[in-house]
């Protein structure tokens, strides 16, 4: 079988890690890739948001399967536009990406079906959404109040303003443009939950659910969990706050709903469901829908991934996931992101990368590549997020060991990396 990843990060490098290990897998391409990549996939250069180009390739080299990567593409119709042109997908369509093409659009489904979620109203003009956020008989009466751009904004789309003036500006920027251009031309406001976050992901084949196992990622960029938010510094699986009864509680409380109601809408959802959650006091709730796999949390998935990926994909994509399953490993795997510094404002670009060959030696270790590139020999930065040093151990603790005596190995001092991933898990819980 031929297949195409589409995408260029460290997700999309797991990906392919795992897809060229399949046996069905005789052919594997990766549009754009990045230096890693190119180690275990044939890389070419379209750029992953050229939909008519990427058409064209899957066309052209004879593809039999596409699994798309990131949102961008999913919400511009790429899932679409293959299925159109005969060409077999892992991804959703357009209709169905608005799960996380538009946050508007994914609260409105909760209401409407009953999904639990934080209280929100969403707004285009600033004289009412300041008069909302002003409204004495708020939720958060002091509290944190949480400003979503509406449209895709890589993951960055969110303020926490810890009081009115602050979730007023943030307000003001968005909808002028300033901060998100057209992402932000519509926004959310909803109250602060308070709580545990974790990730839960599922792949669905427009009626059918097999849930994957759950994760946490590191939002915030500096250790502490200090700063602003990033695509993600780091992950791990499995997340001890997402017991059995929770992840019952999910299944059947916002996972489950939300593929019956997409369905209900038209819009049937086929691909992977990440479902970024609050585990409040009163149960799990949906923060937000993404419709590709998260990133990191993919990498920390394929690790710990037994079975082969790609029957789970295609059976997906075909409507056949009723009576399919996975086996995972029981170990813990964790990912270590390290970032150009300036990230995520202003990453610096260019700088050259050693070690990786020493780092990738640690036992139990794999190192993705995120933004890199190679020129000649060298691997140079080439992104805000570069590596993903990712580890599997029997134990946290023995992930974790790992995963930094890898990064220690890594000789590049343009880059910075969180030192702190997984220390809710670590943190003894009362």
């Amino acid at each position: 079988m031929r297949i195409m990843v589409v995408g260029n990060g460290g997700r999309e490098h797991a990906l392919c890690w795992a897809i060229a290990a399949s046996p069905l897998c005789d052919r594997l391409i990766c549009a754009p890739g990045n230096a890693g990549i190119a180690e275990v996939a044939e890389c070419i250069a379209v750029g992953q948001e050229d939909v008519d180009a990427l058409v064209d390739l899957a066309r052209r080299e004879a593809i039999d399967f596409v699994v798309v990567g990131p949102e961008a593409p999913l919400v511009a119709g790429l899932a679409d536009r293959l299925v159109e042109a005969g060409i077999k997908v892992f991804g959703p369509s357009a209709a169905a990406a608005r799960l996380e093409g538009s946050k508007g659009f994914t609260k409105d489904l909760c209401r409407k079906y009953g999904i639990p979620t934080a209280t929100y109203e969403r707004f285009t003009e600033v004289d009412a959404a300041e008069a909302y956020i002003r409204r004495q008989d708020n939720l958060w009466k002091g509290a944190p109040i949480v400003v979503k751009a509406d449209g895709l904004a890589a993951g960055k789309g969110v303020i926490i303003a810890k009081d009115e003036a602050e979730a007023v500006a943030a307000m003001k920027d968005m909808l002028a443009g300033n901060r998100f251009g057209t992402a932000g031309s519509s926004v959310v406001i909803e109250e602060f939950m308070e709580g545990e976050e974790a990730s839960f992901f599922a792949l669905i084949d427009g009626e059918h659910v097999l849930p994957l196992v759950a994760a946490q990622d590191h939002k915030r960029v500096g250790d502490g969990d200090v700063g602003p938010n990033t695509g993600g510094m780091g992950a791990y699986s499995p997340a001890p706050c997402v017991t059995p009864e929770v992840a019952r509680r999910v299944m059947d409380e916002i996972i489950l709903p939300t593929v019956r109601a997409m369905k209900a809408e038209g819009a049937p959802f086929r691909g992977v469901l990440f479902a970024g959650l609050m585990l409040t006091k009163s149960g799990p709730k949906l923060i937000e829908y993404n419709c590709r796999f998260g990133d990191p949390e993919c990498q920390v998935l394929m690790m710990r991934l037994k079975s082969d990926i790609v029957p789970a994909l295609l059976a997906a994509a075909d409507g056949e996931l009723a009576h399919f399953d996975l086996r995972w490993h029981d170990e813990t795997a964790l990912s270590v992101v390290m970032a150009a510094k300036g990230y995520p404002d202003n990453p610096q670009r260019g700088s050259e990368i050693h070690g990786l060959e020493a780092a990738g030696k640690v036992e139990g270790v794999a190192v993705f590549h995120a933004g890199t590139k190679r020129d000649g020999d060298r691997i140079l930065a080439n992104g805000g997020r570069v590596l993903n040093v990712t580890a599997m151990a029997p134990t946290v603790e023995e992930a974790r060991r790992r995963a930094y005596a890898a990064v220690d190995r890594i000789d590049w001092p343009e880059g910075f990396c969180r030192r702190d991933i997984a220390w809710r898990a670590l943190t003894p819980r009362g």
